[in-house]
């Protein structure tokens, strides 16, 4: 498949896909209650031609699309739910898309019906998978724990979200990805309980190594130093604790990974000196999303070759205000990429493209550029095979 022919079709789709968000935008549905954009998405794959079935994991939408010629099972996934009012930067009245789910279900569209009119050039079979519930940190789990993955017989999974980048450029991800996510909470008893919990809430404070961004002018420093090679943010601990009454809670985000251990462990010896304090943590952190490094050099080397070297740049670190991502749990079974999109207008304001925030207005355009890249980037990847010495062969050349 030539990506001259992709870009012809999605260059078609253009107007349809930015009407088609328009339109789940604003509808927006909580974690877990997806039914009107789950039956969206399920009307146009199956007006494109894909096998489709529905309330898969909850609301979820999985769609098959297989090519005329034989090749690999690729899966690409898209979340649907909206930011609940909790989760939005200073609150709000009610669910809305302010994280780009209506960008990634488009584009995901997008890149299923492009694949499906040029399916006679498309080898091997294309999975899309419409996850509901990303917000709540379920979605993802209930999809796996559906069987999909191995009913389809899947190989790798890819995904992209949107990011504080110019609009058209692409951040990938290779060796890193999003943190995740663990808490703690400490009790106290006794006469002074609140004093207590006052003074532990600061010394746990301390632990953290970056400041979460209050200001834009934060935003924008986050962003730069996760493109710097050994910068501040390639090792990091970003933690909020709160004292309510007899009670401490904390949670934080890090990285590596494995850098919870320590925490919890410098979370207890806190607490130790206090008489009666009791710790808890939950079972064990929600992972964070690791991206293969080899995976995001081939897509890099990709997207260099359909856009052009300036629309692609590579995060050297992950953001550490950013919630967890349950697209980890994918990337914990099968190789795969995670790429954002930027969707920052030219002279935009950061907090316009930068997720949860109540004035994120991502610019639409991207759509067309996702299409064209991740069309591309999965017909490719479902034609890969293996050659001599395990050594993969492309359509687009040496993967």
């Amino acid at each position: 498949m030539k990506q001259a022919a992709v870009d012809a079709e999605a260059e078609r789709l253009d107007r349809v896909l930015i009407q088609l968000r328009r339109d789940i935008h604003q509808h927006p549905e909580a974690p877990g209650q997806e039914q009107r954009t789950a039956a969206v998405v399920a009307r146009e794959l199956r007006a494109a031609g894909l096998t489709v079935t529905t309330a898969v994991g909850g609301n979820g939408v999985v769609a098959v699309l297989k090519g005329s010629r034989p090749g690999r099972t690729v899966a690409y996934r898209a979340d649907m739910d909206a930011v609940p009012p909790k989760d939005i930067v200073g609150g709000g009245p009610a669910p809305a898309h302010l994280c780009g789910h209506d960008i990634h279900t488009t584009v995901s569209i997008g890149v299923a019906r492009v694949l499906a009119r040029l399916r006679q050039q498309l080898s091997g079979t294309a999975v899309f998978l419409f996850q509901p519930a990303e917000e709540s940190l379920s979605g993802a789990r209930a999809l796996i724990d559906s069987g999909v993955l191995e009913r389809e017989h899947v190989e790798e999974i890819h995904a992209l979200h949107c990011g504080p980048f110019p609009v058209g450029q692409f951040a990938v991800t290779g060796g890193y990805g999003m943190p995740g996510q663990d808490k703690a909470e400490v009790t106290f008893s006794g006469p002074d309980a609140q004093d207590a919990a006052r003074r532990l809430a600061v010394d746990i404070g301390a632990l953290a190594t970056v400041a979460l961004p209050q200001t834009p002018a934060d935003l924008e420093r986050i962003v730069a130093e996760a493109q710097t090679p050994d910068g501040p943010l390639t090792r990091f601990v970003a933690l909020r604790a709160t004292a309510q009454e007899a009670k401490v809670t904390v949670s934080y985000r890090c990285w590596p990974q494995e850098r919870y251990v320590e925490v919890r462990e410098n979370i207890r010896r806190l607490a130790m000196p206090y008489a009666g304090a009791g710790v808890r943590f939950p079972a064990e952190p929600f992972p964070a999303m690791v991206c293969p490094e080899r995976d995001a050099r081939r897509l890099g080397r990709h997207l260099r070759c359909t856009l052009g070297k300036d629309h692609v740049t590579e995060l050297r670190a992950a953001f550490p205000p950013f919630s967890g991502e349950d697209f980890a749990l994918f990337l914990n079974r099968l190789p795969g990429t995670y790429t954002f999109l930027g969707v920052r207008s030219p002279g935009a304001p950061i907090t316009t493209s930068y997720p949860h925030y109540p004035d994120f207005s991502p610019d639409e355009r991207a759509i067309g550029v996702g299409v064209r890249a991740m069309a591309g980037w999965i017909a490719e990847r479902t034609h890969t095979s293996a050659g001599p010495a395990g050594r993969a062969q492309s359509a687009w050349g040496a993967a």
